[in-house]
């Protein structure tokens, strides 16, 4: 059990590290969203333990399949639609505003980091984003409301209005291949910082959890923030198992 005392320590260490950070990247997973109310997939009792995910190519091959992926969707619209950002997301936008973080690599899908006032430009989203949808084809973007209203009559995915693609929330599913750009950045970022925060994140998903590896071996400072350990918590300068609000609004005084 975390106490008072153990959140004071561990956020006067974090506090210690931002304060000499110049250009800092953080890096984040489900964690950091869960005081938002948007579930950790991956837990016991999760989404992913009571629905399979739907692989890619079955997604691509069968209407049934595309009908079923949005209807677990809008299940889960009133979770993802009421969601405010948390006292992470407000600690990292702020760290980007004062100059000290140059970006956010995430892994997350629900535009929080968005809502907080990340700019788009120092964001990578590693697996999309869940608030809005794209043609496969041709990429035309709709919005979720359009999708929905041609959905729900006869729970039927619609086809995209230009091209008659299939329309997919534009997130990465499983068997899709990871977007080439925001890997390329992500590398860059990781290569080029002097701390690198892991938030929130089991680290156990590859490619992705190879970013942290990377920078320590550059010389960053790795830091790791997840209420359960990790499989990299030998490597890290600073590792903390506690609440990630609880430490960053301590650290920065929210």
């Amino acid at each position: 059990m975390t106490t008072a005392d153990d959140i004071k320590a561990s956020a006067e260490a974090l506090a210690a590290v931002l304060t000499d950070m110049r250009a800092g990247v953080a890096f984040t997973g489900a964690g950091i969203s869960t005081e938002c109310g948007i579930p950790d997939f991956r837990s016991p009792g999760g989404v992913w333990t009571r629905n399979r995910p739907i692989d890619y190519q079955a997604f691509l091959a069968s209407r049934e399949m595309r009908a079923e992926a949005w209807r677990r969707r809008f299940a889960m619209q009133e979770v993802f639609g009421e969601a405010e950002p948390g006292r992470g997301h407000r600690a990292l936008a702020q760290l980007l505003s004062d100059g000290r973080l140059q970006g956010i690599i995430t892994q997350n899908i629900d535009g929080l980091h968005q809502a907080s006032g990340v700019p788009d430009e120092q964001l990578v989203e590693l697996h999309g984003n869940t608030t809005y949808a794209t043609c496969l084809d041709c990429g035309t973007r709709y919005a979720l409301d359009w999708v929905r209203e041609r959905f729900v009559p006869r729970e039927e995915a619609p086809d995209c209005a230009a091209c008659g693609g299939p329309i997919k929330t534009a997130t990465v599913s499983f068997g899709q291949p990871m977007p080439a750009a925001a890997m390329a950045k992500a590398g860059a970022l990781s290569a080029e910082c002097d701390v690198f925060l892991a938030i929130g994140s089991s680290l156990v998903v590859w490619p992705a959890a190879g970013f942290p590896v990377q920078a320590k071996r550059a010389g960053a400072t790795l830091v790791i923030i997840n209420r359960e350990p990790t499989e990299l918590d030998a490597i890290a300068n600073l590792v903390i198992h506690a609440d990630i609000g609880e430490v960053f609004a301590a650290a920065l005084r929210l």
